[in-house]
């Protein structure tokens, strides 16, 4: 029925179903139609014939009134003919102009008639483009804003002049300022109507007359663009209506004014308007769109991205720790794997013989089996070296927790005493460790542009790498702050901020975080976290319980509340994690989040293997699954990735993804100390650019 009423519409004004406008609205409406359709809805056998010919035959017998009204409003600057234009529409002079007195100074609308269809418009006061008018054109769009707040207009016309032909985006202040009291949205209903179409085109570059076509195509797409960037989305593509108000202006034989390439410019400028008020009925009624029915300037309701705050909340979240217990990792299991191996290790390093390493010139006088067992027993010993210095750095870490258990038994004197002390101590700046900087072929250590002191300041402030920057350039696109509170020398809370400015967007990242343990291996932790999701900030509140019911098992149960835009979500987690022993672990959550009555499912593994030796043994496998179950539809994910060493010198790191659409990625990296040879392959490219050089010398180019 509504493809009836536009083509009953379309015939009042004298259109044909193969007008363009017309065709393109029909085409539209059955495309939403079969959208509809797969989405679970009933469509009926789509037949454009028996609705022209119901659209006839009503139109005919002349009984049934037409179930239909628009509202405009007219925007525009002072003196482009917005009045004019109003009063063209209705062929009538509904407000008086003078082109020598300023028009329309409050908001005001009429109602009328236009070929039996209700029209209303609402005339507003002209706009000022620039910067300095600013503050007075914001208090007229705020008064037109609350005009329109009980009854919002159908379809926005912006006018301009045509036969303006100023190319600088001097009406830049003007559209940012009508797009930041309305919001972006106010564009995504808006027809560009160019007055004065009657003017002649400009001569050319060389003093030749330039088509009209060309004038207006031209003056168009300078219009389009600035709105584009006003409105910060390059994608639109607003309508343009050309109108000329003139009484010289030339007539048909119906008397309807009629440009120079013979466009009667009313019936398009109606018809224009009234196809976007039928589109949006269409959207309205099969559910197309969020927005609220006619009101198409308020602020967008959008649905939350279920998926993505699933995802954040599925990620695993380390517990926050008291200073004098953050020593060792967070899988205290690892610590009893290896006791059993400690006296074997140490006693076989005090039993080897003693070794004497050679100089450069000596290795090079060895045979290549001497080569061999020289590095094989080198790297044999150091590896006996680092395993014993990590087994005595475990040994510091427990004597450290013991120590630390002791003090809070001791009277407030002790421990006062070694507060001051640890004070005295920690106000001895000391270099921190270096940052792990992405790959590049500059030297082997360009860290020293990031060496920073841990000095007695509680703030750590660190700089965010650019990790996908350019080779030679690495350099930072933020600035991340963290630092540690302990609260009734019980509770401890983290700050951690981070700002990340590339140049089109920023990006901010808070979080606060607590816990509270309540028994033994049993802890709760409590977090509040702000970051930038789209153009959007979200602002989450969630609570995570961890049990210890085995010493290599822990389980987590965990709510998350998130606030975003004008949605509010909530979700739930289960996380079970395994260690089976010091090479295998495997980590399995699952979850479900919603909001508005709508839910999205997902769980997550992580199985990881390792060597027995990590970190000093260089292998490490890891293989990921994920699943994402949101409005029926399956996202099935997998992802490999293993790390295999190459030699003493080299590492190959394979990663391969992989989910149920078709899509994934293989990339395989190696890295290697050995100079040489990146040396010879970086030669390749060079010899084939000099080939290339040599074939053009050739051939005289």
């Amino acid at each position: 029925m509504i493809r009836v009423k536009f083509l009953r519409l379309a015939h009042r004004l004298g259109q044909t179903p193969h007008n363009v406008v017309v065709a393109q609205v029909l085409y539209r409406l059955g495309l939403a139609e079969q959208l509809r359709g797969r989405n679970g809805g009933r469509v009926g056998a789509f037949s454009f014939d028996r609705a022209s010919a119901m659209a006839e035959q009503l139109e005919a017998a002349g009984q049934e009134a037409l179930d239909f009204s628009c509202t405009i409003m007219v925007l525009g600057k002072t003196g482009v003919g917005k009045s004019a234009t109003i009063n063209s529409i209705f062929d009538e002079i509904k407000f008086g102009t003078d082109a020598f007195q300023m028009g329309t100074k409050k908001v005001q609308d009429v109602v009328g008639f236009v070929q039996g269809i209700k029209v209303r418009v609402i005339d507003t006061p002209g706009l000022l483009p620039s910067w300095s008018d600013q503050r007075q054109n914001e208090k007229i769009l705020h008064s037109v804003k609350r005009f329109i707040k009980k009854t919002p207009p159908d379809i926005v016309l912006y006018l301009d002049r045509l036969d303006m032909q100023s190319r600088d985006f001097g009406d830049m202040p003007l559209l940012r300022t009508i797009t930041e009291i309305f919001g972006p949205s106010i564009w995504f209903n808006a027809i560009v109507v160019l007055t004065h179409a009657a003017s002649a085109p400009p001569d050319g570059p060389n003093g030749t007359a330039s088509s009209y076509d060309m004038f207006v195509t031209q003056r168009s797409h300078v219009v389009q663009q600035a709105i584009r960037q006003a409105a910060g989305d390059m994608r639109l593509m607003n309508p343009v209506s050309l109108v000329e108000n003139h009484s010289a202006c030339r007539t048909n034989r119906a008397g309807q004014r009629v440009l120079p390439n013979g466009q009667v410019w009313k019936p398009h400028l109606l018809l224009l308007s009234f196809a976007s008020k039928i589109l949006a009925e269409a959207n309205t009624l099969l559910k197309l769109q969020d927005s609220p029915p006619g009101k198409p300037f308020t602020t967008r309701s959008r649905a939350p991205p279920l998926p993505f705050l699933l995802s954040s909340l599925l990620q695993s979240r380390p517990q926050v720790k008291l200073p004098e217990e953050q020593y060792g990792d967070e899988d205290n299991a690892d610590d009893d794997l290896d006791d059993s191996s400690d006296s074997e290790d140490e006693s076989e390093i005090d039993e080897l013989p003693p070794f004497k390493r050679l100089t450069k010139a000596q290795v090079a006088k060895l045979t290549k089996a001497q080569k061999k067992a020289y590095f094989d027993e080198l790297e044999y010993r150091e590896k006996l070296f680092m395993k014993k210095q990590l087994k005595e750095e475990k040994r510091r870490r427990k004597l450290m927790k013991k120590m630390a258990a002791e003090a809070k038994d001791l009277p407030s004197d002790y421990t006062e005493n070694a507060e001051e002390e640890s004070v005295g101590a920690a106000s001895v700046p000391v270099p921190m460790p270096d940052l792990a900087l992405p790959a590049s072929f500059d030297s082997d250590n360009p860290t020293h542009r990031y060496r920073y002191l841990d000095s007695s300041n509680q703030w750590l402030v660190r700089p965010v790498l650019e990790t996908h920057g350019w080779d030679h350039d690495v350099g930072y696109e933020g600035i991340n702050v963290e630092r540690l509170f302990v609260v009734k020398s019980k509770i401890p809370l983290s700050f951690s901020g981070q700002v990340t400015k590339d140049k089109k967007d920023a990006n901010v990242q808070m979080e606060v975080a607590s816990s509270l343990k309540h028994g033994e291996g049993k802890a709760t932790s409590i977090g509040f976290d702000m970051q930038t999701v789209g153009k959007d900030l979200a602002y989450t509140l969630r609570s995570e319980t961890r049990f210890s019911s085995f010493r290599r098992n822990k389980a987590t149960a965990g709510l998350s509340v998130t606030h975003l835009g004008d949605s509010l979500s909530a979700g739930v987690k289960v996380e079970d994690k395994l260690i089976v022993n010091k090479r295998f672990r495997v980590v399995v959550t699952g979850g479900a989040m919603t909001s508005r009555g709508d839910a999205a499912y997902g769980g997550s593994l992580e199985a990881q293997l390792r060597d027995a030796d990590y970190p000093l043994g260089r292998s490490l496998s890891t293989l990921g699954l994920s699943v994402m179950d949101w409005h029926g539809d399956l996202a099935i994910g997998c992802n490999i990735q293993s790390q295999v060493p190459i030699g003493r010198s080299s590492n190959m790191i394979a990663r391969a993804n992989l989910n149920n659409r078709g899509a994934g990625q293989v990339s395989i990296r190696v890295n290697s100390s050995e100079q040489l040879q990146i040396a010879l392959i970086g030669l390749l490219p060079l010899l084939k650019k000099l080939f290339g050089y040599s074939q053009q010398m050739q051939f005289g180019q």
